[in-house]
């Protein structure tokens, strides 16, 4: 057995009474700190912060950065400008996923990428692989903490505490080199729960104090601690695909809901393109939809979901919605069966219940 990571401020959970911590792809993690469905309604409401610091950070910057992320990622990273960030993903040649991640434009030829924790060594490693030379790569992963503020009030926590104007900030944009209880600080209009809120990169040794200060500093807003359970369950409801259910080498980014975010039409050639082009052209032959149940029972990742006698697809994620009381699912099925009312059947634990295809994403946040 090898011995599970942990991120800085591990030494600080241990103080929360009724935290319960996970084996999540090698990294020991909090599932939940007061439980998954009080964190869920918390984010919805007030306001949660997450540990992601088990998140991986790779530098690129020289001379040619620009061209080396065109060629490798599916997004047009040639429409950001520096203070800008966009959602984007890695292809093998015949289209599947090496990684979904996202590009933050530092500077001119310079670039941050944040990639999924278990996939650090194998996109550090095909990156590398497609490196030319001039463009560095630096792996700053180990010193580099990552904390996640989010949900309504998540403005009214952290305004007080830094001198940038965050209403100002658009999501998707970033200011650098923010002072925040002592720490410098890149702060981040992004996250992966459906609600606003920002996510705060700083040196790994100064996590605990910024940790410990926003929860402090938060408490009358509502801001609890929360964990992988509610984590997953409100990315869920926003339909964020998660990495190794609804994207994966054997999920193209145009099956997986992605497609959006493939740029088929920029000027510049990329790893996959060939493939997605040919998917597209000749009907992407799977999609990923959402499914209620009409019967009594929850769908669970990799339940087979079946018309008539036929399996035409699985289920990728699924769960009691918290906010919504019902029970739904994400599911990859081939395309004949994705319209919206279309009757589908979910192998339970060996029983065939009814469901129907919905459309998505199940939550949608209000704007103002």
């Amino acid at each position: 057995m090898s011995e599970l990571k942990r991120t800085p401020l591990f030494p600080l959970y241990a103080q929360v009474p009724g935290v319960r911590c996970i084996d999540f792809g090698g990294w020991e993690l909090p599932v939940q700190f007061s439980g998954i469905h009080k964190e869920h309604e918390a984010v919805r409401e007030a306001a949660g912060l997450f540990d992601v610091s088990h998140m991986g950070e790779f530098k690129v910057d020289g001379p040619g950065s620009e061209d080396f992320l065109q060629l490798v990622t599916v997004n047009d990273v040639s429409v950001l400008e520096p203070g800008q960030a966009q959602y984007s993903a890695l292809c093998y040649p015949d289209g599947g996923v090496v990684d979904d991640l996202l590009v933050y434009k530092l500077g001119v030829e310079s670039y941050m990428l944040v990639v999924n924790a278990s996939n650090i060594d194998k996109d550090w490693a095909w990156l590398q692989e497609h490196r030319p030379d001039g463009v560095n790569m630096v792996n700053e992963s180990e010193g580099t903490a990552l904390l996640a503020l989010q949900g309504p009030k998540a403005e009214a926590v952290l305004q007080p505490l830094v001198d940038a104007d965050l209403g100002q900030l658009a999501p998707f944009h970033f200011i650098q080199n923010v002072k925040l209880f002592g720490a410098s600080t890149l702060i981040s209009r992004t996250g992966y729960t459906g609600e606003d809120g920002f996510e705060i990169y700083l040196a790994a040794q100064d996590a605990p104090a910024v940790w410990s200060g926003l929860l402090e500093q938060g408490e009358s807003s509502g801001l609890i601690p929360a964990g992988l359970g509610a984590r997953d369950t409100l990315r869920f409801e926003a339909k964020l695909p998660l990495y190794g259910q609804e994207l994966s080498k054997d999920i193209s980014p145009l099956e997986g809901g992605i497609g959006f975010f493939v740029k088929l039409g920029k000027a510049a050639d990329f790893i996959g393109k060939a493939a997605l082009q040919q998917q597209k052209d000749a009907g992407v032959p799977r999609k990923l939809v959402g499914i209620e149940m009409i019967d009594r029972g929850i769908p669970r990742s990799h339940y087979p979901v079946y018309a008539g006698d036929e399996q035409i697809g699985e289920v990728t994620t699924g769960t009691q919605s918290p906010t919504l009381k019902r029970n739904l699912g994400l599911a990859l099925v081939q395309s004949g069966y994705s319209a919206l009312g279309t009757e589908v059947e979910v192998d339970v634990r060996g029983k065939r219940l009814k469901a129907k295809v919905v459309s998505t994403p199940f939550y949608k946040r209000e704007r103002k």
